[in-house]
């Protein structure tokens, strides 16, 4: 981005210099319009230039918000309504500049915050699934593991990297079994689901995520409802996979299509199974090491994020387990 001064106290013209406006400034200039609506000061675009015209700390905030918006563009290769909303957002309560050096791992803006690796295990997580088509992420609860699988199939499908977002959990909770619980199966199954719809209305706008889910484009369904399935264009979270056996973890993992994501996540020691069945988790840790294209990251207590007395609970746990060993 080169810029010109015309005025200082008055007046910025910011240059587009080699990108295309039409980017910059949305279809219909939707981002252009929340701009001018957002900001105060005057906004004015000629061909490849950008000139602002306020009162000077106004052009300064203004120019900041533009910069962060071409730093995204630059990277994402798209820029929508909502990232330009987080952006001037998060410039409003002073947030680190999501455009700086060492800030290229944010995941996904949302309307209030970015999502991005905050925890060691978290960046070679990001790392992991940059590189590969299949991720393995192992560890204790509240690390991250299910929330930042979202993030990182929702960024997919924003930036049109995929074209449907498949979440699924075996229906298996603490030792219970769906045909004990009251109600149809859908009144069955939805229990087991609440995280990963409760990740996806964290990200999107409500009406959005009814509108993806009665499209297909989003499908958060029981483990047992892939079978058959081969899934193209799409990203696939399979979640407390511990609870799989053998054969429904080569069931879930054979239905990857062409252009397609898969992340497991789990923790080995929440495994609610009875004591006589494998874990499918255990089991294709054991034996997909070798295959290339496969990455597992493992998560420690140090990458809990959640309340700090989760990380104490944790480590009193495996204190106990150790000790009766």
């Amino acid at each position: 981005m080169e810029s010109t001064q015309i005025n200082e106290a008055q007046h910025k013209t910011i240059s587009l210099r080699d990108l295309n406006p039409m980017d910059f400034l949305g279809v219909n200039d939707t981002n252009l319009k929340v701009l001018q609506q957002e900001l105060p000061v005057e906004i004015f675009v000629r061909g490849n230039d950008i000139t602002l015209t306020g009162p000077e700390q106004d052009i300064i905030n203004a120019e900041n918000v533009i910069a962060e918006m071409l730093a995204v563009l630059t990277r994402k290769k798209f820029l929508d309504k909502a990232d330009v909303i987080t952006i001037i957002k998060l410039s409003r309560v002073g947030t680190q500049s999501v455009g700086e050096p060492g800030l290229g791992s944010v995941i996904l803006f949302t309307r209030s915050d970015v999502i991005k690796p905050r925890t060691p295990g978290q960046e070679a997580y990001f790392d992991a699934v940059k590189v590969s088509d299949m991720t393995f992420a192992l560890g204790p609860a509240g690390t991250g593991k299910t929330y930042l699988a979202v993030a990182f199939a929702v960024s997919a499908f924003k930036n049109r990297e995929v074209k449907k977002i498949i979440l699924t959990r075996p229906a298996v909770e603490s030792g219970e079994r769906l045909g004990f619980l009251p109600g149809d199966l859908k009144e069955k199954i939805d229990p087991y689901l609440t995280p990963l719809y409760d990740a996806l209305y964290d990200m999107l706008p409500a009406d959005r995520v009814r509108q993806l889910l009665d499209q297909k484009a989003i499908e958060i369904v029981p483990l047992a409802y892939m079978r058959g399935r081969t899934l193209d264009n799409a990203f696939i979270i399979l979640d407390e996979a511990q609870n799989t056996t053998p054969i429904q973890m080569k069931m879930f993992l054979t239905r990857m299509g062409v252009n397609s994501k898969v992340i497991v996540t789990g923790d080995l020691s929440q495994i609610d199974l009875p004591s006589r069945e494998e874990s499918g988790l255990v089991h294709s840790t054991r034996i997909l090491k070798p295959v290339e294209g496969i990455t597992f990251v493992h998560f420690t207590d140090a990458d809990v994020v959640r309340h700090r007395l989760v990380r104490d609970i944790i480590l009193a746990y495996d204190k106990e387990t150790k000790r009766k060993i």
